[in-house]
């Protein structure tokens, strides 16, 4: 790839080893362990929590690993399977979905925590990736796994959306009402064998469009934080795609996230972390804590009072694949500048210069790891995309949606 060539490897390997290496250095290896092969939600907390999140990026990461030679073909398969087996007989969950935070040693539930569609999402989507890359029993094993869940139980009937969580002593609540990062529960809905939803789902969630400045016609999120842009964009394929009501979700992620870099740089004078170079804004922690609220317009939310400063590295990384150079030139600014945001595992999670001394996060976060690694991945070699999009029920799910080529822009390149 040309782009590579211009600016070199090394920074874009070394991120990408270092983001792999949390995922095999944070999980449970002992083969003896009900919670075999589950993974940190993040390296600064309490030994025993694991995200099932984190371990979607895992299993994709895996596939990586293989890919670079940096773990066997053989070693791999067996910890892909071996991990599988933890959630079909030891991970705590209900109607095939698994709770958000789990015991690393036991599988079963931590903190009262909700059972979480988005995060089995996240997992089987790394599942899937990896039935298509090994084949055999794991593919076997994530296909049971998928086949497992009841789409349907955590729809609410009364409004065709699904719920935004479950827990059993609250029982439901929210709702998934408009666009942000849980298109791929629509492509994975609709194409079940076993709880099958209907396509409107996906066609009846709010589609807000907005502007920021001379960028128009952005389908926004309700933050405008990046993540919501681009998870599922790790897994599906959406370039060149266009829905029945001619949205390009690739095209509309390409938008948002140089809104998202203009908004920074508009505010450079603002905060002293924002600049052409620093920029990015997303769910990371901050110098008071985890915050899903950083965020860019256009949005609903007030993220005048959610904003404090805060850039983390994902956000720019994450976004490689829809701005190479802007992406590449932020990675290269954070490196080369701030030594305090590099660990063993690549880039720390935020860094802050708005208090009287530089902020700098000590610990590294699984999703924000994992959506580095696997857009990085993607941008060299798409294989991310390659493998999940060979899965019949994805190929399948987006045919329902009508979620097809667009014609007028493949003629057009």
């Amino acid at each position: 790839m040309r782009i590579l060539k211009k600016y070199g490897r090394k920074l874009f390997l070394k991120e990408l080893k270092g983001s792999y290496n949390f995922f095999i250095r944070e999980a449970n290896t002992d083969k003896n362990s009900p919670g075999y092969g589950l993974i940190k939600d993040k390296t600064v907390m309490a030994d025993e929590v694991a995200s099932i999140a984190s371990v979607g990026y895992g299993l994709a990461g895996l596939v990586i690993g293989v890919e670079h030679k940096w773990i066997s073909f053989k070693k791999a398969y067996d910890r892909a399977d071996r991990t599988l087996d933890t959630f079909i007989n030891n991970v705590e969950g209900e109607n095939g979905f698994f709770y958000h935070f789990v015991n690393i040693e036991t599988g079963k539930r931590e903190w009262n925590c909700e059972i979480s569609i988005i995060d089995t999402a996240i997992f089987i989507c790394g599942a899937i990736t990896c039935g298509e890359f090994f084949g055999g029993t794991v593919k076997e094993k994530a296909d049971k796994l998928y086949k497992n869940i009841n789409w349907q139980w955590y729809r609410n009937p009364k409004t065709n959306q699904f719920y935004m969580g479950y827990s059993p002593e609250r029982g439901f609540w929210g709702k998934w009402d408009m666009y942000a990062e849980q298109l791929m529960l629509y492509v994975l809905g609709v194409a079940s064998p076993s709880f099958p939803i209907d396509k409107s789902m996906y066609y009846d969630i709010e589609k807000l469009k907005g502007n920021y400045k001379e960028i128009k016609d952005i389908v926004y999120t309700y933050c405008g934080t990046l993540f919501t842009y681009q998870f599922s964009h790790v897994w599906i394929d959406f370039r060149n795609k266009i829905d029945n009501n001619g949205i390009n979700w690739f095209e509309n992620s390409i938008k948002t996230t140089i809104a998202n870099r203009q908004y920074c740089i508009d505010n450079k004078y603002k905060y002293k972390t924002f600049n052409e170079n620093s920029w990015g804004l997303t769910a990371c922690v901050g110098p008071k804590g985890y915050s899903g609220g950083f965020g860019a317009k256009p949005c609903l939310a007030d993220i005048e009072k959610e904003n404090d400063g805060t850039v983390p590295p994902c956000g720019p990384i994450g976004s490689i694949v829809f701005t190479p150079k802007e992406s590449i030139k932020a990675m290269e600014y954070l490196y080369n500048n701030f030594p305090k945001l590099w660990c063993k595992y690549g880039f720390r999670d935020a860094y802050n210069l708005e208090g009287d001394e530089p902020w700098f996060s000590k610990e590294c976060i699984g999703i924000d790891k994992g959506i580095s690694m696997t857009m990085l991945e993607n941008f060299i070699n798409g294989n991310i995309w390659k493998y999940f999009m060979k899965n019949q029920y994805v190929k399948k799910g987006l045919e329902i949606l009508e979620i097809t080529r667009d014609k007028e822009k493949l003629a057009y390149k």
